[in-house]
């Protein structure tokens, strides 16, 4: 780093620590007067976000870190860029609005800089650093954003996945999972994990898997089938499927897809008796688990 560019390090540094309040104040400001910039996070968490996000700034400038790496590499700036994309990825602001909510942060800072100097080459070259630092900053934050909304949307999803596919006590260690819509990979890992943990609670001899609620049985979705019966059985069970409709019947023989070695029936009625009848066992009566 040459002499000149550490001077005007300094002296956005020394800005920096003379000026943090209204620095931040200023940030905040800027928010507010910009609707779109504040993305549903109210005036107290954009000032705490302004506090951290400020001295963190301060702390990183005040490494020997070169400036293109200290968003990157000095840990508390790159904390304080992360947790306020993620608390604005939360209250469900866009991730352009998040990343000019960083930005403009560069407005008040240099508003800052510029009331410590008249030196317009001096101006110059501050501008030029803090463009480079709040740059990746703003980088950081779309990056994280979108990460972050990502987990978000995963999460959601196998929840949802979860709710659409309770386990049903039937009868007494007899389990059911009624399949509503498409089984793809996803579904499959659900509907095994939940049901291989009744099946573990409940100590159920048989389980049955009732799809007749799923529109087509195509190669992938019987795979997914014989996958999930293979992880019954390993746990012991007995595995029946049911709502084997006329239309199903015909797309599986087509298919040439053998499920010669799993019981399968029409009717869940059908199953359900047949599994009575594996079990030897007439106990309570049937109720709902709660999905986990």
């Amino acid at each position: 780093m040459s002499s000149s560019a550490a001077d005007v390090r300094q002296h956005v540094t020394k800005a920096l620590q003379e000026r943090a309040d209204e620095i931040a104040d200023r940030w905040v400001q800027l928010q507010l007067d910009r609707a779109a910039l504040r993305g549903g996070v109210d005036e107290r968490e954009l000032r705490e976000e302004a506090d951290s996000l400020v001295a963190a700034l301060l702390a990183g400038l005040g490494t020997s870190l070169p400036v293109e790496q200290v968003v990157a590499s000095h840990a508390e700036l790159n904390r304080a860029v992360s947790d306020l994309s993620l608390r604005r990825a939360r209250a469900g602001a866009t991730p352009t609005a998040t990343s000019l909510a960083v930005l403009a942060l560069k407005e008040a800072l240099l508003e800052a800089v510029q009331e410590s100097t008249e030196d317009t080459g001096e101006l110059f070259s501050a501008a030029l650093l803090i463009n480079e630092l709040l740059d990746a900053a703003g980088a950081l934050s779309f990056a994280t954003y979108v990460e972050g909304r990502e987990e978000i949307i995963r999460r959601q999803s196998r929840q949802l996945l979860e709710v659409s596919t309770p386990v049903v006590r039937l009868w007494h260690r007899i389990l059911a999972v009624p399949l509503i819509g498409t089984l793809d990979t996803a579904r499959t890992q659900v509907v095994m994990e939940n049901l291989l943990q009744a099946i573990g609670e409940h100590e159920a001899q048989v389980a049955i898997i009732d799809i007749t609620g799923v529109p087509t049985v195509d190669t992938a979705v019987a795979q997914h089938l014989m996958q999930t019966v293979s992880a019954v059985r390993l746990m012991g069970a007995d595995c029946v499927i049911s709502g084997i409709r006329p239309t199903i019947a015909q797309t599986i023989a087509q298919l040439g897809i053998d499920l010669s070695n799993i019981l399968t029936r029409a009717t869940l009625a059908d199953a359900l008796s047949d599994a009575m009848k594996i079990t030897g066992d007439a106990g309570p009566g049937a109720h709902t688990l709660a999905p986990r």
